[in-house]
C-alpha cells in the first residue's frame, strides 16, 4: 500500500490512499491497517477474511470480487503497474526498496535517530510519521497539489 502511495505521489503529486505511514522495522506501516490485518477484521470484515495456515502464516483473501467502479482509468493503470512491478517481490526485496537510502522511510529514521535501533532490532516500531511530501519537493507544481490535497482532509 505504501508503494502504491509513493508511486502515485511521484507521478501526479496526489496520494492514492493517503494513509499515514509510520517508521517501523519492516515498514513503512499504516498502523491502523496493520492491526486490521493482524487480527480478525473489523473495519474490513465485509470485504476480507483472514485465515491462518497450518504453518502459522496469515492469509488474507477477498470476500467479494474486485469492483473497479470507484476507480478512474488512471488509478486502475497505476494499480496494475504496481501489481505487475512488485507482485513477485519477496518481503526482503520490498523492505530493501522501501528502506533504500534517501527514501522517505530512511530519511525519517535518520531524522529521528532510530535507524540503527531499527536495523539492530533494538526496537521494531516507532510513532514517527513518514513525510511523503519529500518525494516531490523538487517539483513545485506537484508539491502544491499534494499540500492542497492534504489540507482538504
Amino acid at each position: 500500500l505504501y508503494i502504491l502511495d509513493e508511486i502515485a505521489i511521484k507521478k501526479s503529486g496526489l496520494p492514492f490512499l493517503n494513509l499515514e505511514y509510520k517508521v517501523w522495522k519492516f515498514g513503512p506501516v499504516a498502523s491502523d491497517l496493520f492491526v486490521e490485518f493482524s487480527s480478525p477484521p473489523s473495519l474490513l470484515k465485509e470485504f476480507i477474511k483472514r485465515e491462518t495456515t497450518s504453518e502459522g502464516h496469515n492469509f488474507i483473501s477477498p470476500k467479494k470480487d474486485f469492483n473497479d467502479d470507484e476507480f478512474s482509468l488512471n488509478e486502475l493503470d497505476l494499480l496494475n503497474y504496481v501489481v505487475t512491478k512488485f507482485k513477485d517481490s519477496s518481503p526482503e526485496e520490498l523492505v530493501a526498496y522501501t528502506h533504500r537510502i534517501n527514501s522517505p522511510w530512511h530519511n525519517a529514521a535518520v531524522k529521528h535517530s532510530v535507524l540503527e535501533l531499527l536495523e539492530n532490532e533494538e526496537i521494531s516500531t516507532t510513532d514517527f510519521t513518514i513525510d511523503m511530501s519529500e518525494l516531490i519537493e523538487y517539483d513545485q507544481r506537484k508539491l502544491g497539489l499534494y499540500k492542497e490535497f492534504i489540507e482538504s482532509f
